[in-house]
């Protein structure tokens, strides 16, 4: 029990952070990451030592916030409030200018988890294919995909700002 409690708490505030990047509010963020634990330690027996316990870990959270989200959930950026405040301007604002808010909405699901995980987390491609069930290609591939979208967005942002500043 103690070690699990070692691994919960080493692994809590970036399982954490990546789930508030696929989930609605922060309360889900943090149901999904009880749920995860939860489900970790109750069947921590299957857990397969070739792999990093953080693949197998984050592969777990990656499903449970899949159940949570059901087909009609909610975007980040759906719950903005539409009114003229200017506090809600200036936040929508401080996010666009943010890389991973737009990475969240150019990107799919996966390919968005992938970039997360290689760039944020610092996994392998290896750990990733298995984080989310995917070829080693597959995520390579992907990675590439998502690396020009952004690319291309930061391209033509620049190009905006340059034009207007």
């Amino acid at each position: 029990m103690d070690a699990f409690t070692d691994l919960a708490r080493h692994h809590r505030e970036r399982l954490l952070r990546f789930l508030l990047t696929r989930c609605a509010s922060f309360a889900d963020a943090e149901d999904v990451l009880q749920d995860t634990l939860i489900a970790a330690y109750r069947y921590i027996h299957s857990y397969d030592p070739r792999w990093r316990f953080s693949t197998w870990l984050y592969r777990i959270a990656i499903r449970n916030a899949a159940k949570l989200r059901g087909p009609d959930h909610v975007q980040i950026g759906d719950l903005r409030d539409e009114d003229n405040d200017p506090l809600q301007k200036c936040i929508a604002w401080s996010e666009s200018e943010n890389l991973w808010v737009n990475a969240r909405r150019l990107l799919n699901d996966e390919v968005f988890a992938a970039m997360w995980l290689r760039y944020a987390e610092d996994m392998s491609v290896k750990d990733i294919s298995q984080a989310l069930d995917r070829s080693v290609s597959w995520t390579k591939v992907n990675l590439m995909r998502g690396r020009r979208v952004l690319d291309a967005e930061l391209n033509d942002a620049a190009t905006k700002s340059e034009a207007y500043g």
